[in-house]
């Protein structure tokens, strides 16, 4: 039987979690949702050493950029089979441009570069890891439509400036194609078919609930986070067509049309 150990069982693991368990798969995990808790050296070495394949959705650290996961466990994941949830922040501004896995990766944003790290000492450890690079994730408790009911979405002044999103199910069955075929190492973008704007799909998102449109922002009178306005600096949209040809994967919802109506 095969073994999965995931590292960080959050919102997108814990979908992957699901449907590997679905498959007949063993999954074992870290974090709150988990049966391991990190620290726990010899317990969670004993499972990396049952496990056939380790998926990690641990960030790297915040401070000093290094991969938490890497740091405490590395040595212990020598030869085992990688998985690593990475972001689309890898490949930075690009004035949107389309990306795609052969894109050299020049983050600008502080997360960006961590993952960017992440992923080049992932690879250095096995010679080889399976990267998968997220966009925007929504889902259910977590979409436009729930920002719009609680009052909380923003709409900001930025024309031209669009970015790539995804599903979280769709994120996760493009994950577990990836496990279950053994998938060749490398990169593969895990994005729907329809980069556009954030303020398009609130709009779509009011649309559907009968709520007014929230008022359109300039980007220095927001008063965003840190965090938000980085977001908002960076401008690209990401192609998919590896994960297609590679993983026979296929987006269930191509678009946020779709995904929200199916979360409404």
């Amino acid at each position: 039987m095969a073994h999965l150990l995931i590292f960080g069982l959050g919102y997108t693991a814990g979908r992957i979690a699901a449907a590997m368990r679905m498959q007949g798969w063993q999954v074992r995990a870290t974090g709150s949702a988990g049966d391991l808790a990190f620290a726990d050296r010899a317990a969670v070495l004993t499972a990396v050493d049952e496990a056939t394949h380790i998926l990690s959705s641990v960030p790297p650290d915040q401070t000093s950029g290094a991969d938490p996961v890497l740091a405490a466990y590395g040595e212990a994941l020598t030869g085992k089979a990688l998985f690593y949830l990475s972001s689309t922040g890898v490949y930075g501004d690009r004035q949107g441009a389309w990306v795609d896995e052969a894109t050299p990766t020049i983050a600008q944003s502080g997360e960006g570069r961590r993952n960017a790290r992440a992923e080049a000492d992932l690879a250095w450890l096995n010679g080889g890891a399976r990267l998968f690079r997220l966009p925007g994730i929504y889902g259910p408790g977590r979409s436009a439509l729930d920002r719009v009911r609680a009052g909380q979405a923003r709409r900001i002044d930025m024309p031209g400036q669009v970015f790539s999103r995804a599903h979280v199910d769709d994120i996760a069955s493009g994950v577990v194609a990836a496990l279950v075929r053994d998938a060749p190492p490398g990169a593969y973008n895990l994005g729907d078919d329809y980069p556009c704007s954030g303020n398009a799909v609130t709009e779509h998102a009011c649309r559907l609930l009968g709520l007014p449109l929230p008022p359109l922002e300039a980007l220095g009178a927001a008063n965003l986070s840190a965090m938000a306005r980085g977001f908002y600096m960076e401008n690209r949209r990401v192609a998919n067509g590896k994960a297609k040809r590679v993983l026979g994967w296929q987006p269930r919802y191509p678009t946020y049309m779709e995904g929200l109506a199916a979360l409404l």
